[in-house]
């Protein structure tokens, strides 16, 4: 090959990599910080799903040593992310509200201007604490509720209670409405073998009153477990993993009880480390160079060549429109709409309801 062609050839790729970073890459509001960081404060757990990767794994004995995040490394995490009103995902190997300090922590973390996202089985609420979310502005509650009865609730929620998922979810919209919250109250099913995925939907939006129901894909996460990808009940893809970027590196990253920073949520099993935030700003984390390095083999088109991302089953399920901000935008349109459109009739009802 001629230089003139070594040269043209480097000109095409560097083209190429410019177009693929316009079109993909740091998205404005992630350029200096993540969008979302995605936090494992908790690995204990009162459910034993059978979809889920920690129930089938030893991931949660690992973390014996630290089974909740500290306080000293949540406010950590919030005091660097509430000036960019980043979203804390309040998520990870167990239920967030089993956190010694659960709302204490999450009212600190609105306080200092983050966003929150949790993601919670709905079993430990109460009155009290539902209330303190409210009155804080937690942006988002989203209950995992995967089924419309108790019969299906039982297989798919194993070891929780259908009446107390219902109970807490109806106080947690009545208080909100009361309260003219702007807390957007939303559910998510995993689309899976033995689930009627609309049904789930009609009963949660039109029955319950959620703002929204994410309709999950069902994920393996790649770990050593008994999870199957055949019990999915939509395995179309999202996306051509052979030419299009995964979006996770380029909005967020993710941080377990210890402070290690994961590259994305598949390696819920900390194999990559990115750094840890106890000894490194999140900042310094995210424009290192483990992060560059992925996002730069995926704007390549050379994502596959990183063996985790080439093993991963579950890059295809990600998207660039169809994603979390989509359902924030939809939650909150429909939570205004319904507030501008409640009476205190309503919210009489929905007390009776709850009776």
């Amino acid at each position: 090959m001629t230089v003139q062609s070594n040269q043209a050839s480097a000109a095409q790729n560097a083209a190429a990599l410019e177009a693929a970073q316009a079109e993909y890459g740091l998205r404005p509001e992630a350029a200096k910080f993540p969008m979302m960081l995605v936090l494992s404060y908790v690995y204990p757990c009162n459910a034993l799903c059978p979809h889920c990767p920690y129930t089938n794994s030893n991931i949660r004995a690992e973390y014996r040593d630290a089974p909740y995040m500290s306080e000293a490394i949540f406010k950590k995490i919030a005091d660097e992310s509430g000036p960019h009103g980043a979203y804390l995902r309040i998520s990870g190997g167990g239920e967030p509200m089993l956190h010694p300090k659960a709302t204490e922590l999450l009212v600190y973390a609105k306080s200092v201007g983050c966003k929150i996202g949790l993601i919670t089985n709905g079993s430990m609420f109460t009155e009290e604490n539902s209330r303190a979310l409210i009155e804080a502005g937690v942006d988002l509650i989203e209950f995992s509720v995967d089924a419309c009865d108790a019969e299906t609730y039982s297989v798919v929620r194993k070891g929780l209670v259908w009446e107390e998922l219902t109970t807490n979810v109806r106080r947690m919209i009545r208080l909100r409405n009361e309260m003219r919250g702007t807390t957007k109250v939303i559910a998510s099913a995993v689309n899976q073998q033995g689930v009627d995925i609309d049904a789930v939907e009609k009963f949660w939006v039109e029955g319950i009153g959620v703002d929204y129901l994410i309709k999950r894909k069902f994920l393996t996460w790649g770990v050593n477990t008994t999870l199957d990808s055949g019990k999915s009940a939509d395995p179309s893809a999202y996306l051509n993993t052979d030419e299009v970027p995964c979006p996770f590196i380029f909005e967020r990253l993710n941080i377990d009880s210890r402070g290690n920073v994961m590259v994305c949520g598949y390696d819920i099993s900390a194999n990559t480390s990115m750094g840890n935030v106890n000894t490194q700003t999140i900042s310094e984390i995210w424009h290192g160079e483990g992060f560059k390095f992925y996002r730069d083999k995926h704007l390549a088109g050379r994502g596959g060549e990183i063996s985790m991302c080439a093993g991963c089953p579950d890059w295809k399920y990600r998207s660039w429109h169809h994603n979390y901000w989509k359902v924030v935008r939809n939650a909150e349109e429909a939570r205004v709409a319904k507030l501008g459109q409640l009476t205190e009739h309503d919210d009489f009802q929905a007390q009776v309801q709850e009776q």
